[in-house]
């Protein structure tokens, strides 16, 4: 397949476009959609999107998160594809590189290093979440939460959180699935799973926003996402909205730019970050649609937090027609698109270490995932057996998800902004983007709007805005 940003003159990238020619590649660019969107679509639209959501007023924080998608979200997704694919290697590789083609510090490979680090840790406790879903779709299907009460949901889901072992081996089964598909390759393993999943995914949203349309509060929970009161509006919603922005696109975390490094050639990097931003925005509004008429129909709080997922909506399905069905279908959703993320974020060590030590995929994924299991107990102790342990104030499991979501993302993200806009050549980055009033829109956001508000959303995650 013919590749224009492996023909061409690079400079600096000569020798690692040579050697990684043959590289695995996408089938096309459909593939790289579903793949991308996978990623981007996870625990962030289902279950993250619609309870801040419910905190921050409805309509008007939408509105305004769809822009900040815009605004911070699309361009530094196509930064990050960019990247991955002028580079055709894993992120340490890639952006070592890229900064030899603009003759800039080779120190720069150690944002790549971040990149697969950060991957790495998020998954150690994506998958114990993860977990979570696919526990409640044999609960939810059996019926444990029919007639429940607040109190019996709420007692269920703090037993589950307790039992180390349960937590161990709901946990191990989507770690094994992760790195059985992963093991697979790009083709037979990574592509053939979201060709798979993704649309499986649309369908089960489809059916279940059928059912919500039953129950007899649809309008208004249409009211509630799409009429728009900005006097709910705050600075710190602003901030919430910039914040989701950026993490609900898989941004900064190594997975994007090693998707892009088997991107073909020929595909347009700037179509294809605006398709996987508008469906990964139309999972979360969809999502959105399923979940606040079951809320309302039950005279539930749509603002109630982490525990909307897994306390609220299993009271609301216990107490429906049919709802130990469909119920389960929702936590078959929420699995998919967990393993379609967990997929992309083991995905960069896996890619580093079959480049640096010449092994194959399999042994790859089982040593990334042996020692992701054992950091992954950390999270499990964290409800149980080490609760009444913090560091700072916070659990294991707190300090890595503040760790890597309010510290290690937004500044990786700033610094691949930076990269991308100031240290790149406007050659390279026209190369690969093309020319064009789109493009000078990009170099614009990229050099100067994006760089700002993500410093704005790294303040608002340290506290600095209280």
């Amino acid at each position: 397949m013919e590749n224009n940003s492996l023909t061409r003159p690079l400079g600096g990238l000569g020798q690692v476009a040579a050697s990684t020619a043959a590289s695995p590649q996408w089938s096309g660019r459909m593939a790289f959609v579903l793949a991308a969107t996978g990623s981007a679509v996870g625990l962030g639209n289902i279950w993250k999107f619609p309870y801040i959501t419910g905190e921050h007023g409805g309509a008007a924080f939408v509105l305004v998160y769809l822009a900040c998608i815009l605004v911070i979200g699309i361009p530094l997704l196509m930064a990050e594809v960019m990247i991955g694919r002028r580079g055709r290697h894993n992120p340490p590789h890639a952006m070592a590189a890229l900064a030899g083609e603009a003759g800039a510090s080779p120190r720069w490979r150690w944002l790549g290093w971040v990149g697969v680090l950060t991957g790495f840790l998020l998954l150690s406790f994506y998958v114990v979440v993860a977990g979570w879903a696919v526990a409640y779709i044999f609960d939810t299907g059996a019926g444990t939460f029919n007639t429940a009460t607040g109190e019996q949901v709420g007692a269920h889901f703090g037993a589950l959180l307790a039992s180390p072992l349960t937590l161990i081996f709901w946990g191990s089964l989507v770690l094994a699935l992760t790195l059985g598909i992963v093991a697979l390759g790009v083709r037979q393993g990574l592509e053939r799973a979201v060709n798979l999943m993704m649309p499986g995914l649309f369908l089960l949203l489809l059916v279940l926003v059928g059912y919500a349309m039953t129950t007899g509060h649809f309008m208004q929970g249409l009211a509630f996402l799409f009429n728009p009161d900005f006097g709910k509006l705050s600075g710190n919603s602003v901030l919430v909205a910039l914040g989701h922005a950026f993490f609900t696109l898989s941004l900064a975390g190594g997975g994007m730019m090693t998707y892009g490094a088997y991107l073909p050639g020929k595909v347009s990097i700037a179509k294809t970050a605006l398709t996987i931003g508008l469906l990964d925005t139309l999972v979360a509004l969809l999502a959105g649609m399923v979940i606040f008429p079951l809320v309302f129909a039950n005279g539930l709080e749509p603002g109630a937090g982490p525990g909307l997922l897994f306390v609220t909506l299993p009271i609301a399905f216990g107490q429906m027609p049919l709802g130990a069905l469909f119920g389960a279908l929702f936590f078959v959703m929420l699995s998919v698109a967990a393993l379609t993320s967990a997929i992309s974020l083991i995905e960069p060590a896996v890619a580093w270490l079959t480049g640096r030590y010449r092994i194959s995929r399999a042994r790859a994924c089982l040593g990334s995932g042996v020692l992701m299991w054992l950091l992954s107990l950390g999270t499990v102790f964290s409800f149980n057996l080490w609760e009444q342990h913090t560091l700072f104030g916070k659990t294991f499991f707190g300090g890595l998800d503040y760790l890597t979501s309010s510290w290690i993302m937004p500044l990786s993200g700033l610094f691949i902004a930076l990269f991308a806009g100031w240290v790149m050549s406007r050659t390279a980055t026209e190369q690969e983007l093309g020319r064009g009033p789109g493009y000078r829109l990009w170099r614009f956001t990229i050099r100067y709007l994006s760089p700002v508000f993500i410093v704005l959303m790294f303040l608002n995650a340290i506290g600095v805005f209280g």
